[in-house]
């Protein structure tokens, strides 16, 4: 097990303001913006968490990692030839609850909310890298519970039960929901691969804000995998 913390960020207003679509000079979002930067920068703690397992067996329907079952076509289809796996929880950090914009401006919340949201893009891009690094991949792919209706979000249970007292060791609980808190942090497995695998390319819907890949029809037939409209 091991716990990465202090991870670097940085952001930049211009980069806020790109992502909330805005294409018009702001001077009062640039000023909303800078302020939170102010109150983020000395507090944010952004980690990661994560452990070194192996693939024990796998079947048609199923995969059991370090003694422990995960009911998943697709994550079985990815680790078909993996035996070292890294199942890990990345979170911006529960300092920043500390930090509460005032409900009645949604503007400021909404900034607040995507500032957050690049800090743990920040942790999550750290902790590929440093999986790279320290142990010589060469390319890493990853799966999240939640993200395809095969591997739904109650798979966050077995995860969480591997890496131990993720509360303790990073500061992120499991709600009875299976969402997380802090809300902007995220779980999953690395796997190493030879071709690159995101999720996205198995689900259709185009109306998501989180799409990393282009849906791919003939990958999505090969998985034999039909996702919800």
């Amino acid at each position: 097990m091991e716990v990465l913390r202090n991870i670097p960020f940085e952001i930049t207003p211009i980069q806020i303001i790109e992502l909330l679509g805005s294409t018009k000079k702001n001077t009062l979002l640039e000023g909303t913006i800078q302020n939170l930067l102010k109150l983020v920068g000395p507090i944010a703690n952004p980690k990661a968490l994560y452990k070194i397992a192996y693939v024990d067996h796998i079947d048609e329907v199923s995969v059991e990692i370090d003694g422990v079952p995960f009911t998943s076509k697709i994550l079985g289809k990815n680790l078909k030839s993996v035996g070292r796996v890294f199942p890990y929880v990345v979170t911006c950090g529960k300092e920043l609850d500390s930090i509460q914009p005032s409900t009645k401006d949604i503007m400021k919340q909404f900034c607040f909310d995507t500032i957050k949201e690049m800090i743990l893009f920040s942790a999550h891009v750290h902790l590929e890298k440093h999986l790279k690094e320290k142990y010589a991949v060469t390319q890493l792919s990853h799966m999240n519970p939640g993200s395809l209706d095969d591997w739904p979000m109650e798979q966050q249970e077995p995860l969480f039960s591997i890496l131990g007292n993720v509360e303790t060791l990073i500061g992120v609980t499991l709600r009875d929901s299976y969402l997380m808190d802090p809300v902007k942090s995220v779980s999953g497995i690395y796997f190493p691969t030879e071709i690159h695998f995101e999720s996205c390319m198995l689900c259709p819907r185009q109306d998501c804000s989180h799409r990393r890949s282009k849906f791919d029809p003939g990958l999505a037939s090969e998985y034999r995998i039909i996702e919800r409209s």
